[in-house]
């Protein structure tokens, strides 16, 4: 399990990554501002991800979305609202902008267990309703049997699907792989996991699915976030690190805002590099925006 950390000459280094972290927590206090609350704020997928989800309540969402400027006009729109594919057409049918992009979950998600065949066809139905992001979860079955290989081509299989797809409208579609970091176990067996995705294609390496014990820890992102430096320092290519599961506070928000500053520096806080999945958190910034309690999501 260490040949794409040869390869890019970076091996996760537990006690430098748990005094980093201890520093960045104990200095919170001090990062925490309207500016940065609001920064998180436009860099959230708001997520809606129930098994009760339907076409009225995914409406219902993005309609909140359109209409938050008219209750909070110095707020900025999230990123994103993420949903399941089947919602992917709701999303831009009632969006008032383009620029909230309509993100799904795909390929099997949460489990990524079928056929590759079934993935493909999801993920390309998918981009033909709508969806400007992808979201879907690394083939922990063939990546946890020691098969980098087939979980590669996986990912290969679908960028080069939604690639397809998206050219047939005259668009392009963000990737983001989930490596759903609280399976993996190792900070090693993370960074390789993170390697594989960025070299297969992604545009995003994304924590967690938000659907098992272990979702985004400060750990797991920090290595993250380690790996997309030495990818970029090796390619040039910038990689984008989203975050999710269990993310729900203002101060969530702000520790991972606080580890990709510290690791990839503020080039990368920005909607096209950094994104927080959250089903939870708007509240909860708008809540610390407003120095009240906000319930409108």
């Amino acid at each position: 399990m260490d040949s794409l950390l040869k390869k890019y000459g970076y091996f996760p280094d537990n006690e430098k990554i748990n005094r980093s972290l201890e520093m960045i927590a104990s200095g919170l206090d001090n990062l925490v501002s309207e500016q940065v609350l609001k920064d998180c704020f436009s860099m959230m997928d708001l997520t809606s991800l129930k098994t009760e989800d339907t076409k009225t309540s995914i409406a219902k969402l993005v309609r909140k979305v359109n209409d938050l400027n008219r209750s909070y006009p110095d707020v900025p729109l999230p990123a994103s609202v993420c949903v399941y594919p089947d919602f992917a057409s709701v999303v831009r049918d009632e969006r008032a902008s383009d620029g909230l992009h309509a993100t799904v979950v795909a390929a099997c998600f949460p489990s990524s267990q079928s056929f590759l065949e079934v993935k493909l066809r999801e993920c390309e139905l998918a981009v033909e309703n709508g969806a400007d992001e992808v979201d879907i979860v690394l083939a922990l079955s063939s990546f946890l049997d020691g098969d980098e290989s087939a979980a590669s081509e996986e990912i290969c299989r679908i960028r080069e699907c939604i690639d397809n797809a998206a050219a047939r409208q005259g668009r392009k579609v963000i990737l983001k792989v989930i490596l759903e970091t609280g399976l993996l176990m190792t900070l090693d067996a993370i960074a390789e996991a993170s390697f594989l995705a960025m070299e297969a294609g992604a545009d995003f390496i994304k924590t967690s699915t938000g659907k098992v014990s272990v979702n985004a820890t400060p750990a797991a992102a920090y290595v993250m976030c380690e790996c997309i430096a030495a990818y970029h320092k090796a390619t040039g290519k910038k990689v984008g690190f989203k975050p999710a599961g269990g993310i729900s506070t203002a101060m969530d928000a702000v520790s991972y805002h606080a580890i990709v500053s510290a690791v990839l520096g503020r080039e990368w806080l920005n909607r096209n590099l950094f994104r927080l999945g959250v089903s939870r958190l708007a509240n909860g910034i708008l809540s610390a925006l407003e120095q009240k309690t906000v319930n409108y999501f």
